[in-house]
């Protein structure tokens, strides 16, 4: 069984509107379609460098960068919801070098 990747809102749009030109989609795959394209901030191309960047600092996860990139937070508060679940401590240079980043797609 094939395991899977996490992808971005923006590539998710990307794969369902590829794959709505080829068949129609089932109503769970259109909600999802129309989700994404209401909720991403940024286009498919932005959000890949956004993650690339992320990583790499070097103390982030595949989902927790993509998360980033989905949420683009620029509010320290946001950023420490994201990582609520991680085990590490978010140190504020940490904070400060993700919105920097986020800052530069906005």
């Amino acid at each position: 069984m094939n395991k899977g990747r996490y992808v971005s809102l923006s590539e998710a749009k990307q794969m369902l509107d590829k794959e709505s030109e080829l068949r129609e989609l089932t109503p769970d795959q259109r909600a999802a379609q129309e989700h994404a394209g209401k909720v991403a901030k940024l286009s498919e191309e932005d959000s890949k460098k956004v993650v690339e960047e992320v990583l790499a600092l070097g103390f982030t996860s595949d989902n927790v960068a993509i998360k980033i990139a989905d949420i683009m937070p620029n509010h320290p508060e946001d950023i420490r919801a994201i990582f609520s679940k991680e085990r590490m401590v978010l140190e504020k240079s940490h904070i400060e070098q993700i919105i920097d980043i986020v800052v530069k797609y906005l």
